[in-house]
């Protein structure tokens, strides 16, 4: 969808993310990792790939590509990903932990329905944010989702109000506040549609902790997706009827072509199922880690991709706010703890491979310089356009002759 809703379409960033479809356990149990299989490193890199294309993906089909309907473009991925768990429920096992689900009919109308419902605001107000902001300013506003959440469970009666973890997220707040003052391009509908999506999803996250606390109602991704996925398929097609269907035309969807709309809801698809293989090979802390390196790299993705332009102000203000995320979400000890495990790491492979660490702290600086020189930097030519759209704009004549 725009630069960034990507998340099922584009994601209302989430904490590692928040796959693109909800979690209805957080604490769900883990499958065993088993001795013998790929590397944890090997699944974090897959998903950190798949969760990012999904964005950029998205963003490219409803900017690049001038598709602009995103709520007709995220019930097409609902609608795909239904199929697919429908046709994986049957011909393989990787969802039958909904056999242990203990769903019925009431259940599914007094807690998945509303939840969906919620769930599919998040999406739609997420995707629509593309059409108007840049994937980096709406990775740095998604940061605030941990105070939506603290705010929504304290509004929810969930849990008491505590100013002490109050204190410790009004650090991203400012960051945020700081990184929309510095925002070249701001939007205030953009804006306006990318913070109601982070409510909605932080209604949702909260409802579905209060609905769906029992070890009776444990899900994996997949599953959620299973049940999920039907629900805000007729919802967003509902909402799509009214407001988007009657303007779509037949030239607009071939301009983008219907591989690469089968393509993209693919992707998307592969980004749930890789959630589950995730959860099992790698802890809370590190998902945690690889969500922020995520957001980083969709920023500099953005740079790069789109020329989109930042402000040495806006990198001061979402900096302020990752750390204040690592800092509430992993506590100080944790991150204390983090840190020494990093410097002692780092010191150790300086110690067996200095050349290959001095080559990386190089390559660290290149790419630093080039994005603050690209991404920062004036531009004075007037019809100057970054190679990366000359090739994005050939791109989207190739697809749209698929």
């Amino acid at each position: 969808m725009g630069e960034e809703k990507a998340r099922l379409s584009g994601e209302n960033a989430r904490p590692a993310d928040a796959p693109i479809l909800p979690v209805v356990n957080p604490a769900s149990e883990k499958p065993t990792a088993q001795s013998g299989g790929l590397h944890a490193s090997v699944y974090v890199i897959v998903w950190i790939s798949l969760s990012s294309s999904v964005i950029l993906f998205n963003k490219w089909i409803l900017s690049t590509l001038g598709f602009k309907f995103p709520i007709l473009l995220t019930a097409w991925h609902l609608l795909f990903a239904t199929i697919m768990t429908q046709i994986l429920a049957r011909t393989t096992k990787l969802l039958d932990g909904r056999k242990r689900v203990a769903m019925t009919g009431k259940v599914y109308l007094r807690a998945i329905v509303p939840i969906g419902l919620f769930f599919s605001l998040s999406l739609i107000c997420g995707n629509l944010t593309y059409l108007y902001l840049s994937v980096s300013f709406i990775q740095m506003i998604k940061a605030t989702t941990p105070v939506a959440v603290l705010l929504a469970t304290w509004a929810l009666g969930v849990e008491p109000v505590n100013m002490k973890k109050l204190a410790n997220v009004s650090a991203i707040v400012v960051g945020v506040v700081i990184a929309s003052f510095g925002e070249i391009n701001f939007v205030l509908t953009g804006f306006l549609y990318q913070v109601g999506g982070i409510i909605f999803e932080a209604v949702r996250i909260v409802m579905v902790e209060r609905l769906l606390s029992g070890a009776e109602f444990k899900m994996d991704p997949l599953v959620s997706l299973y049940y999920y996925a039907p629900v805000c398929a007729v919802m967003n097609l509902t909402v799509a009827l009214f407001w988007e269907i009657p303007y779509v035309t037949m030239e607009a969807v071939y301009s983008v072509g219907l591989w690469t709309f089968l393509l993209n809801a693919s992707v998307a698809f592969c980004l749930n199922v890789s959630v589950v293989f995730l959860i099992g090979k790698t802890s809370g802390l590190v998902l945690t880690l690889c969500g922020v390196l995520k957001d980083i790299l969709l920023v500099i993705a953005s740079i790069i991709i789109w020329g989109t332009m930042i402000s040495t102000l806006q990198i001061f203000g979402y900096s302020i706010a990752l750390c204040g995320m690592l800092w509430f979400k992993l506590g100080p000890e944790k991150l204390k703890e983090v840190l020494s495990n990093v410097t002692r790491s780092w010191a150790e492979f300086g110690a067996s491979k200095p050349v290959l660490r001095k080559l990386l702290i190089f390559g660290l600086i290149i790419v630093t310089l080039s994005v603050l020189v690209g991404g920062v930097g004036p531009t004075y030519a007037p019809a100057y356009i970054p190679d990366s759209k000359a090739y994005l704009d050939r791109a989207k004549n190739m697809m749209g002759t698929v």
